[in-house]
């Protein structure tokens, strides 16, 4: 809680009746670390994809990614670059995957200014959860022709959401068969002699991203930095423009596809919304000065979303089965349109109180009156607790 709603660990200290700055300063230096926090998100999305009304969403196979940007006080360290798209103060960006069901199952710091998209593949290969997607959706600041190769590679349906598509060329074998009224969208011809004669090396490649030998962003990078002089970032380009090409033909006929795409984009945006609610001090600034601790923050912050996802989604669950057992309609394909990524229900200041000596969360759900609507819940919580009187002003909020 401290680094995911950004009051760090003297403020938290402060704001909670029994631990005491030390305490929390020990746990932080020798417990919290990278595997522990991935490991703990994998338990919370793991348990939320099993909850009955997470099956409404999805099945967990289909996944976006986005960046989202974050101010930083200065640039330190960590190297906070200033990206005139996001203003002239410094920042980064944290470039996060998030299913169908809504959960977000992976999150990475990156500069500011550097392209999303050699990021895609570490968010479906270095997890558990990025293994099973079946569908990637992303914008356009995720497409290049390298991914597009890799995801093809490596079996993945990949469906971008570029913005003005016309503008972007089409490649063929042979352009001169091409009829006369596509001739002005074809950029060239498909360099297939560069394709077979690295093809050992494209299938190296695949391997070694599959394996995790080295991260794939890293082997991206490198293919992109240098593609007019290596033959294999030339093969791999090459390939990225046939399925590019086909790609395109399949957008413009599919219209089904590009609602799918809208959806899961959308639901990525909806989490950046989230989160940006979360961090409620230092001025929505990340003014950690080391990558290191710039990275805490940033998986803090999703192992907080993610736990809020999970019991929004568990208590809509209880909402939608007390509404069946009093013989009201649920309709499936109304119920696969409720977000589990409010917050009006829950209160993120005040005095945090933590209750119980098992680790067992303590929690007093509001009794559920049958109405037309959706049930309202209200949750007086183990870790906020707050007056009377505030709690049963919260109990106003709708949890949907």
């Amino acid at each position: 809680m401290a680094e995911g709603l950004n009051l760090g660990l003297s403020k938290m200290a402060e704001a909670t009746n029994t631990p005491v700055y030390f305490q929390l300063s020990h746990l932080s230096r020798w417990h919290v670390e990278s595997d522990a926090i991935n490991q703990a998100l994998a338990m919370v999305i793991e348990a939320q994809s099993r909850l009955p009304m997470a099956k409404f969403w999805g099945g967990g196979v289909i996944a976006s990614s986005d960046g989202q940007f974050f101010p930083a006080a200065r640039q330190g360290e960590a190297i906070n670059l200033i990206n005139a798209k996001y203003g002239s103060e410094p920042g980064l960006k944290a470039y996060t995957h998030v299913s169908d069901q809504f959960g977000p199952f992976t999150t990475q710091n990156i500069l500011a200014t550097v392209s999303e998209a050699p990021y895609i593949l570490d968010g479906l290969l270095m997890n558990n959860a990025g293994r099973k997607i079946t569908e990637q959706y992303t914008d356009t600041g995720g497409f290049t022709d390298h991914v597009f190769a890799a995801t093809s590679l490596l079996g993945i349906p990949f469906v971008p959401h570029i913005r003005d598509r016309p503008s972007k060329r089409l490649y063929l074998f042979d352009p001169a068969s091409a009829p006369d009224e596509l001739r002005s969208l074809i950029g060239g011809k498909i360099r297939d002699g560069f394709i077979v004669q690295n093809w050992p090396g494209v299938l190296r490649s695949a391997a070694t991203m599959v394996t995790i030998v080295m991260p794939p962003s890293q082997l991206l990078k490198k293919f992109a930095a240098y593609p007019r002089q290596h033959e294999l970032a030339v093969a791999l380009r090459e390939i990225g423009r046939v399925e590019h090409t086909l790609f395109t033909i399949e957008w413009i006929l599919d219209a089904d596809m590009q609602r799918r795409a809208q959806i899961g984009l959308n639901k990525g945006e909806a989490h950046h919304a989230l989160e940006n609610a979360l961090r409620i001090e230092r001025q929505d600034e990340i003014r950690d000065r080391t990558a290191e601790g710039q990275h805490y923050r940033m998986v803090g912050l999703n192992l907080l979303a993610a736990i809020i996802i999970y019991w929004n989604t568990k208590h809509l669950g209880q909402a939608v089965a007390a509404r069946r057992r009093a013989g009201l309609s649920c309709a499936p394909d109304l119920l696969a349109h409720i977000s589990p990524l409010g917050w009006a229900h829950i209160l993120l200041t005040g005095e945090y109180r933590l209750r119980g000596q098992t680790g067992e969360c303590c929690e007093v759900i509001i009794p559920i009156v049958n109405t037309p609507l959706l049930p309202q819940l209200t949750r007086l919580d183990c870790s906020s607790r707050m007056s009377a009187a505030s709690s049963s002003r919260a109990a106003t909020h709708p949890a949907c």
